[in-house]
């Protein structure tokens, strides 16, 4: 068993047409996981880690693709994760169990939209990270303009690890700023690395370089600022620790250059994983919900998460993350969400769709289990029933009515439908009681378009799709009382509660605060007073939408020895929310997308024009060379059908890509 200093879980994230994809295919080649470099878009077989046939179509990762290789004596546990904002989860869940992770970047485009929002997802969850900018070889590419965007837009402290030697068409290869030598690529794939001396025009460059890395690294060793105060030569050693102690602190992000597609820089990337990325034993100690710490030690009790599942003919497929103790086919553990045990029958290691038995996984192993029942965000326990924390799930945006199109395609419409509801936690499921509609919801046009797709191929139903609609919230802008008393006297016995408190507005979804005192509502009925809030939330009093941004505080009440009880005072507190949700001055709030457009220069007037109609704030725009990046703040409501307009006004030559950034205040709604 290789030991677990040397294990590396990574993940790799970027904004959409970075190359991610690229890069997992050389490394994989590299690493001598696979012997022939396939392309994303290029005919063939298609790149391993996209192994659906729709993201073979679509040129695009959809589901986040789990492997191991080994480089030199590292093993290497990756996972590539799709760059589509509308398939966010995949990278959240992913960055919740991986130790390290690899942010790419474009050389031209630099820092973008997605970018963004990895960087804010690897900052939630502590993940060091290396960047690697890629394609040098494309027109344009300039790695100290991204390296400064990183600083300006991620407050990160970027620094170069290496020096290009030349860029666009003339890209070469990289001096390596800490053994000061040059790197070359040769063979028909690069996969032959060779060292030479650095070429005399680029020895002064480098040096400069190199003393502006020395420079950023002595905040970090006391060592080296006295050794470079006494004008000692600082040894490589010394360089490379304080790079890995400043990275695993999140102090640093050290970034290399190359270009994945040109088959340049891939070897230095994997021996920077190895050098600067932690290993399982590297990480901040894991904490329970119970704020229990958990070490990475194959003797402990296993701790376990499952982040993500999927099902298959033969059943679930559940990924799972081991945290501590060890896990062998046979063995009983428990369900702490759930209490029951569960049976473990066979653990595969996984190769993109691939799998490879297992007798024997330890803590710091990224494995699945087969035909395990549980749900994503479960912990696996088999001493003491622990819960790890569960991972962020962002709020569907867009809502789609779907019908099958023959009555006898109905159960396997549904079979799909909570098939994909279980997999994915931003994919809602709901049923429209006025229309008997079945909705489905999720994080954008195009991440709905992926599921009916799927729905028609693998279980061979067509569906009729209505209009999309925009998923509306309400919210209060006040605060407000309520003192609600139910009193039904009926035959028998009757019912009686009665509540008092308030509601105010809050950052967080709901809140609710308990503070009654003296017994004047019974410990006993205190639950069930939250679940009628709660039920209450779940449709506003303007139109009916989900209601959002409200803490409840309970402060008092009455209640009856024989004709209260639970179900009194649950239908109590709904009637109290809704009573004083309509004095609390409500709103109907909006979703509202971050739009970056690239365009090129001459199409910036019309493109800004037309989002500027569509209710759009402009937060800025940047010119590089030929085109030019145009960023807003545009209602959700007014993006459907985006892409063809956009085409149509650029002649085809524009793109844009969309995420969600938060919820305002409507100034309309068509009911």
């Amino acid at each position: 068993m290789i030991p677990r200093s040397r294990v590396r879980n990574i993940g790799i994230s970027a904004h959409i047409d970075s190359g991610k994809t690229t890069l997992s295919e050389r490394i994989l080649f590299y690493t001598g996981r696979i012997h022939a470099i396939e392309e994303v878009r290029g005919g063939g077989k298609g790149a391993t880690m996209d192994f659906m046939d729709l993201e073979k179509e679509h040129g695009i990762t959809i589901t986040s693709a789990a492997t191991t290789c080994q480089w030199h004596d590292t093993q290497i546990n990756l996972i590539d994760t799709p760059g589509h904002v509308d398939f966010t989860i995949e990278v959240e869940r992913s960055l919740r169990v991986l130790d390290g992770s690899v942010m790419v970047l474009c050389a031209v485009a630099g820092v973008q939209s997605q970018s963004i929002t990895v960087d804010r997802q690897m900052k939630r969850y502590r993940v060091p990270r290396l960047a690697f900018i890629n394609k040098m070889d494309r027109l344009g590419a300039d790695p100290f303009r991204v390296v400064q965007a990183m600083r300006d837009k991620l407050q990160l402290n970027a620094v170069l690890l290496q020096y290009p030697i030349g860029s666009e068409e003339n890209f070469q290869g990289v001096i390596d700023l800490v053994e000061m030598t040059a790197h070359y690529y040769q063979g028909e794939n690069g996969e032959d690395s060779v060292k030479k001396l650095i070429p005399d025009a680029l020895v002064y460059e480098a040096q400069q370089a190199r003393e502006k890395l020395l420079d950023a690294l002595s905040l970090f060793s006391e060592a080296m600022t006295e050794q470079l105060l006494e004008g000692e030569e600082v040894s490589q050693e010394l360089i490379w620790q304080t790079i890995r102690k400043a990275t695993l602190s999140l102090e640093l992000t050290p970034v290399l250059l190359g270009s994945a597609f040109k088959n340049k820089g891939v070897q230095n990337l994997l021996d920077a994983i190895a050098l600067y990325l932690p290993s399982p034993i590297d990480r901040e100690l894991v904490k329970t919900a119970e704020s229990v710490s958990i070490y990475p030690n194959p003797d402990d009790s296993l701790v376990a998460l499952a982040f993500k599942l999927t099902v298959e003919s033969f059943g679930q497929l559940t990924y799972i993350r081991i945290y501590s103790g060890t896990l062998k086919p046979g063995d009983t553990v428990y369900n702490s969400r759930t209490g029951k045990r569960v049976q473990i029958n066979r653990l595969v290691r996984m190769h993109a769709n691939k799998r490879e038995e297992m007798q024997v996984a330890v803590a710091g192993d990224i494995i699945a289990l087969l035909s395990v029942d549980c749900a994503s965000g479960d912990t696996l326990c088999s001493g003491k029933l622990l819960s790890l924390e569960r991972m962020f799930v962002p709020e569907p945006v867009i809502t789609l009515s779907i019908m099958a199109k023959k009555q006898e395609s109905g159960d396997r419409l549904s079979k799909a439908l909570n098939r994909f509801q279980k997999e994915d936690p931003t994919f809602r499921v709901t049923h429209d009681p006025e229309s008997s509609a079945t909705l489905i919801s999720g994080m954008g046009e195009l991440h709905l378009e992926i599921y009916i797709e799927r729905i028609q191929r693998e279980y061979n139903t067509e569906v009729y799709v209505g209009k999309p609609a925009v998923a509306y919230r309400e919210t209060i802008l006040q605060k407000a009382t309520f003192d609600y008393r139910l009193k039904k006297q009926t035959g028998g016995s009757g019912q009686f509660a009665h509540v008092t408190g308030w509601i105010e507005p809050t950052s967080e979804p709901f809140v609710f605060e308990n503070r009654v005192v003296g017994g004047a509502i019974p410990k006993e009925y205190i639950g069930a007073c939250e679940k009628g809030f709660q039920e209450a939330m779940r449709s506003g009093q303007l139109e009916g939408y989900p209601v959002t941004g409200v803490k409840v505080v309970l402060e008092g009440g009455s209640y009856h020895p024989i004709d209260s009880s639970e179900i009194a005072f649950r239908s109590a507190a709904h009637q109290a929310l809704e009573q004083a949700f309509i004095k609390a001055n409500p709103c109907i709030l909006e979703p509202i997308m971050l739009v970056e457009v690239e365009t090129p220069n001459e199409f910036f007037g019309r493109v800004q024009g037309d989002l500027s109609s569509r209710r759009g704030l402009l937060l800025g725009s940047e010119t590089m060379l030929s085109y030019t990046v145009i960023r807003a703040e545009v209602p959700l409501a007014k993006m459907f059908g985006y892409s063809t307009d956009l085409r149509s006004l650029t002649s085809g030559m524009a793109t844009f890509s969309m995420e969600f950034a938060c919820y305002r205040q409507a100034l309309a709604v068509k009911s």
